[in-house]
Parts: C-alpha cells; structure tokens; sequence
C-alpha cells in the first residue's frame, strides 16, 4: 500500500500549487495582460488601445508577492516591526501577506498617478470561509491607509491616491461563472440637491471577475481572454494561437515561455493528481480487504502474510491510525 504522512502530503501540496500560483502571477503581471485588464475594467481607460495602455500608462515593472498589505500597523508604529529590504509582513494568525501584482498606473486624462493592484485568486471555494470581496475593500483601504507618508502628510488628504483591487477568481461557483462586478463609493442626496466633485470620493473600487467557459452568451473579450490563459486544459501552441488571432496579442520570447510554463505546470498537478486518485483507489481497496479478513477471524500473522505487510502495519490499518495517500 502507499501511505503518506499528513506532513509530506502537506509539503508537496504546497509546493505544487506554489509553484502554479507563482507562474500564474507571472503571466497576469505582463503589461498587455494587465492593459486588457484595466481597458475592460477601469473607466479610466476605458477609450484607449491595449497597445497603448501598455506602452504608455503603466509605471515601471509591476511587483509581484513584493509590496506587503502589512495588517500590523499598530505593531509597525510602536517599533515592534522590523523591516528589512524584504517589506513583507508576517502575523502569527494571518502568516506572510504580500499583494499578488501591484503596480503603478497614470490616468490617461489628467497625467495623474493611479495606484492599482491586481489580485489573483485561483481557487474552488468562492467563499474561503468569508467573502472575497470584503477581502477586497480590506485591501483597498490599506493601500490608502499606505499612503500617508509616502503621498501625502498631515492634512493634505487633498493628495490621496484612487485605489483598485482586482480580483480573479478561476473556479467561481455556477451562479457567478462569466461576471464581472464592479464596487465603488456612491454619492447619494439625502436632503437637498448638490454633487460633490466625483474626484473628492471616488477613491476605493473592488472588482471581481468570475471566469467561465464557452458555451455562455457573455463568454467573450476579457473573460474568454482570462480562461484561455488561465485553462489547465488547453496546450501552450493552442493558447499562443487563440490569443494571436483572437486578441492580437504578440508572443514575446518572455510571454511564450511563462504561458508554457503554466501549461506544463497544470499538467504536472493533474498527472500527480490522477496518480494519488490511483493509489488511493488501490490503498483502500486493500485496506477494505485486510479489514474484512479481521473481522473474520483471521490470525493478524496470516493478514500480513497474504498482504505482505508487517504486523505493525496490519494493526495501523485495522485501527485506523494509517494515513491514506490523499
């Protein structure tokens, strides 16, 4: 029988989606990838090319796992917090927190600097014990809160920043498959008729984008473009194809080689996924058996002899204490 420890399970779980999660982030933080991204979600450019978004009005190279949301101000202001050329942060209850891509962006319009951040959240449950999108207002307020002392200082509030946290979620549940939603700060007139400059409060917005499959009337533009880069399912020279003819996307050295790399990844967990399926088909096929002869009567030296197993082995099994491979 194969058996694992919860342990080594763990660790080469771990290092398997890791290593998947890290690729996708890599993919995502190209600048034509994020330039579809901010045309099809942020207003702000939404009458540009892609083209244009990505040579013109992206700062720099985007951080990827760098930039920290740090949930310990109160540790950080009382001194309690080292930091070193690293910035992440670490909570004992919420570990190290780091934001998935965030960089820098230029508001076509007014020259102004518009900080953005993308966040990629590839998971089955949509719901990780709370909803993603508080998550998501939570991050944009901390990259306000961020700000103080970097762009603006005592009351000059007037230098805020416009924050975006954006989030894409692969594995969304039927009901938001192929959607995306937009949350932002409303004006509304309670008592009279007047209208604050919009600039004054339009400051956080959220956006989630629940990917689909074809087959849906919405399944077009930016969503079809986000699961096909995304698919575990299609092979790298099919994706290089499809985001050529479809969406005019050039095939960099650099893009080639991390849609790939996806690729071969997503295939390597699936391998390993059918392979555990396999022998833990096969475990507790053998378990079921070694059990069944106990309850038999069967002497345990004649269990482990028909098994080929120890006798400490036998006894795991029949009392439960041995970890199947998950």
């Amino acid at each position: 029988m194969i058996v694992e420890n919860t342990l080594a399970k763990n660790i080469a779980a771990a290092g398997d989606k890791a290593a998947y999660d890290a690729a996708c982030k890599r993919l995502l933080a190209n600048k034509v990838i994020l330039a579809w991204i901010m045309k099809s979600c942020l207003e702000e450019y939404r009458d540009f090319d892609v083209d244009v978004i990505a040579e013109k009005y992206i700062e720099g190279d985007p951080q990827i796992a760098k930039a920290a949301v740090n949930p310990d101000e109160e540790a950080e202001s009382s001194g309690e917090q080292v930091k070193g050329a690293n910035t992440e942060d670490s909570t004992i209850k919420e570990g190290t927190i780091t934001y998935d891509i965030r960089f820098y962006g230029i508001a076509p319009r007014s020259g102004e600097i518009v900080s953005l951040i993308i966040n990629v959240e590839a998971q089955n449950d949509f719901y990780p014990g709370y909803p993603i999108i508080k998550r998501g207002i939570y991050y944009c307020s901390r990259m306000i809160s961020s700000q103080y002392g970097v762009e603006f200082t005592d009351t000059q509030y007037q230098k805020i920043k416009k924050v975006y946290s954006i989030w894409i979620c692969a594995n969304p549940p039927k009901y938001r498959k192929n959607t995306i939603n937009r949350y932002a700060i409303q004006e509304e007139n309670l008592v009279g008729d007047v209208a604050e400059k919009k600039e004054n409060y339009d400051l956080l917005t959220a956006i989630m984008i629940c990917l689909g499959h074809s087959g849906d009337g919405k399944y077009s533009g930016l969503l079809k473009l986000l699961d096909i880069l995304l698919s575990p399912e299609k092979e790298p020279e099919e994706k290089k194809k499809i985001l050529q003819e479809d969406f005019h996307i050039k095939m960099t050295k650099e893009l080639e080689s991390e849609v790939s790399e996806l690729c071969n990844l997503s295939q390597g967990i699936f391998e390993k996924g059918e392979a555990r399926g396999e022998a833990r088909g096969e475990a507790r096929g053998e378990a079921k058996i070694i059990k069944s002869m106990f309850e038999k009567g069967f002497p345990l030296e004649q269990i482990a002899f028909a098994a080929d197993k120890s006798m400490e082995e036998v006894k795991a099994i029949i009392e439960g204490k041995e970890t199947i491979l998950a």
